[in-house]
């Protein structure tokens, strides 16, 4: 095994193809990791010229792309013994040996690295490029499912230097599309007929078109239609057999006019299988704080307060053995200066600032408020009129009965009289005023 290619140091080797050897290397420069594909120049001149010419188109495809689901070309050079292209080196397995294994993928992870290819795909047509030889050996599916499409090798590009004889088939017979079996001219839509194939066997782990010898696969690409994927693995969805069926169409009219709609059915089919299966169960981005055992009292801070605002009575700080006396609220009680020591207190007086100044004026305004106005005082409620003392029924003393006059004696009789009259005089006086005494009582 050779040590070095150029500046890039060798450190293992990875595989051998048709064109050369494959070695994992390091470029010491920027100590990055590369795969350091070969060709051995050391061939006649016929195939050195044939594969020189698809190396050179490689390089030439591949340094046009630059997109996640294909590799990264870094670097080209060339010795006296071979000529080499260093590039992205992936860690992860072929598709063709996931396959190979007998343990499939499953159908979603299959769906899903078929669309990363197909995007890979859609991006190489946007630039005019053909792949021609898509097949699970050139499909890399790394740590965490990513997908890349690798060997640009005998890709058409536009104006392409590749001159080939007629009758000559470049790719490989189980993959390739029937206009490609005949040699009819390829486009895009061929490359949709290549990953179509790879889907059926990705999902099943057979071959849709096989045979024998070559020939016999030729044949069968072009006139048979295999069974539906789902015939071989009941778990898949009866939609990916339509899928592949379109997407493996012998008229071109027939198939899939673009490799992005081919990936959008594909995404379509992954979104519905998820939607089949039940839901997971949310987590809270945040768990709640764990329970402490025995945690510590946390001291309480003493409440200040602001004793100017509470009245006190008598028995305000008295309690009973069940429950405190309410304090009642004093009579001279502010609610105005209670309301600005409190917005004071609480670092709020911007807050209350137009309601102070507006109280405040009130306050200091001493002229005249109209009756109407809405600051005038109500007036209080006049008080009910007291009722007339009932006048008391006092009963009146009879008049004293009249004195029968004494039959006048002969010498005494003038003074007598007089006597009486003044005594009856008297006694009437006495008696008006007491009644007048009464009523005016």
């Amino acid at each position: 095994m050779i040590s070095t290619l150029g500046r890039y140091k060798v450190v293992s080797e990875i595989g051998q193809g048709a064109m050369g050897v494959v070695y994992k290397a390091v470029d010491p420069i920027i100590d990055r990791t590369v795969a350091i594909k070969t060709i051995n120049l050391n061939l006649s001149r016929q195939e050195l010229e044939e594969y020189e010419q698809r190396f050179q188109q490689e390089i030439k495809a591949a340094g046009r792309l630059n997109h996640p689901n294909i590799v990264t070309i870094y670097d080209v050079g060339k010795t006296d013994q071979v000529a080499y292209m260093a590039m992205e080196f992936l860690e992860g397995q072929e598709l063709k040996d996931m396959i190979a294994s007998g343990n499939l993928p499953s159908a979603d992870q299959v769906v899903d690295i078929i669309a990363q290819v197909a995007d890979g795909l859609w991006f190489a047509h946007q630039q005019d490029i053909v792949h021609r030889d898509v097949k699970p050996s050139n499909i890399m599916v790394m740590k965490g499912g990513i997908a890349k499409i690798t060997d640009f090798g005998i890709a058409r590009l536009p104006n392409s230097a590749v001159k080939t004889m007629t009758g000559l088939i470049l790719g490989s017979p189980r993959y390739m599309s029937p206009e490609q079996v005949i040699g009819k001219a390829i486009d895009a839509r061929s490359d949709i007929f290549s990953l179509g194939v790879v889907l059926y066997e990705a999902l099943t782990g057979v071959a849709p078109f096989d045979g024998d010898n070559v020939n016999a696969i030729m044949y069968a690409t072009v006139n048979t239609t295999p069974p539906a994927p789902s015939s071989h693995n009941k778990s898949i969805p009866p939609m990916l057999d339509l899928i592949a069926a379109k997407a493996m169409a012998k008229l071109l009219e027939d198939r899939y006019q673009t490799i992005k709609e081919f990936a959008d059915d594909l995404r379509e089919v992954r979104r519905q299988m998820d939607a089949s299966r039940p839901a997971a169960a949310l987590k809270a981005t945040t768990a709640p704080p764990a329970p402490v055992r025995n945690p510590a009292p946390i001291p309480v801070p003493e409440r200040m307060v602001d004793t100017a605002t509470i009245p006190l009575t008598p028995d305000a700080g008295a309690k009973d053995d069940d429950s405190a006396k309410a304090l009642a609220l004093s009579k001279t009680f502010d609610s105005f200066d209670a309301t600005l020591r409190l917005a004071a207190m609480t670092d709020q007086t911007e807050d209350f600032r137009e309601y102070i100044t507006q109280t405040q004026k009130m306050r200091a305004y001493k002229g005249k408020i109209e009756s109407g106005s809405p600051l005038a005082p109500k007036a209080p409620a006049p008080a009910p009129a007291p009722e007339a003392p009932k006048p008391k029924v006092v009963a009146r003393p009879a008049p004293p009965a009249p004195v029968a006059a004494p039959q006048p004696d002969a010498g005494t009789g003038g003074a007598s009289n007089l006597l009486a009259i003044g005594a009856i005089v008297v006694l009437a006086a006495a008696a008006i005023a007491l009644v007048i005494a009464l009523l005016v009582k």
